[in-house]
């Protein structure tokens, strides 16, 4: 499989990232958890020929068929010395323990994994998704929803006509930013409209972080990403800090 590597990750390991990449072609502003710069980290990337957004997304079966691919670049990028490994793809939740159990590192293939953590000092948290259709409660238990929580997790899809819907799941060669933000914006005060005691919401889609800050300035909610992600903050931080010693 390709890999990706961004001009820092040639020298030592330390701190270094690895993400799991689909087979894109759209553009990734900073911010987009494919974008190198998005962490402040030194990344390396590894792209899985085949795995196309809009089959990842909208096809359990597709996603599970790519499972070896997306196990082999898990492990490949531990050989390369990753302290810890995500994704550009929230919908891959559903792989999570098999991708976890390819490798001794820590694996967060979701943001939708936060959830846990977070529902259990609120009484409900809104999730921001791609698709809404797709999102399906087999994708939060698998990110560890308790079953009993699952009708907190109120789940908002981005407009399926949309202008950024289409550029990300058609995997177009252009994206234009101004729309998708104001697109994303949307959705997301469709959902306070109807869930105005949310408070916090977890952006389930890996390209909906640059429009993190527009989101919280039109809403006042917070907004968590893969970027927020704890256990990813404690692995390239206890990595950094061994190397220092």
């Amino acid at each position: 499989m390709p890999r990706i590597e961004s001009p820092d990750t040639v020298a030592a390991a330390d701190g270094l990232l690895g993400v799991v990449m689909l087979d894109t072609r759209f553009p990734r502003p900073l911010g987009d958890i494919g974008h190198p710069g998005s962490f402040g980290c030194a990344v390396r990337q590894w792209r899985v020929a085949g795995a196309w957004p809009r089959e990842v997304v909208g096809s359990p079966p597709a996603l599970r068929a790519l499972a070896p691919a997306f196990v082999n670049a898990v492990r490949a990028l531990t050989a390369q010395g990753a302290c810890a490994v995500t994704t550009s793809c929230g919908f891959l939740v559903l792989l999570q323990d098999v991708l976890q159990a390819a490798t001794p590192v820590p694996v967060r293939s979701s943001s939708l994994l936060q959830l846990p953590a977070l529902l259990a000092s609120a009484a409900q948290v809104g999730v921001l998704t791609i698709s809404e259709q797709a999102l399906t409660p087999a994708h939060l238990l698998a990110a560890g929803v308790p079953p009993a929580r699952l009708a907190d997790v109120l789940v908002q899809g981005v407009a399926p006509d949309s202008h950024f819907v289409a550029a990300i799941l058609g995997n177009a060669p252009a994206l234009d930013l101004v729309r998708a933000e104001a697109e994303v914006v949307a959705a997301a005060l469709a959902l306070q409209a109807r869930a105005p005691q949310l408070r916090t919401l977890v952006l389930e889609c890996t390209n909906l972080p640059p429009y993190a800050a527009a989101v919280a300035a039109a809403t006042g909610w917070r907004c968590l990403s893969l970027l927020d992600d704890a256990v990813l903050r404690a692995a390239l931080s206890s990595s950094s800090a061994a190397a220092a010693r």
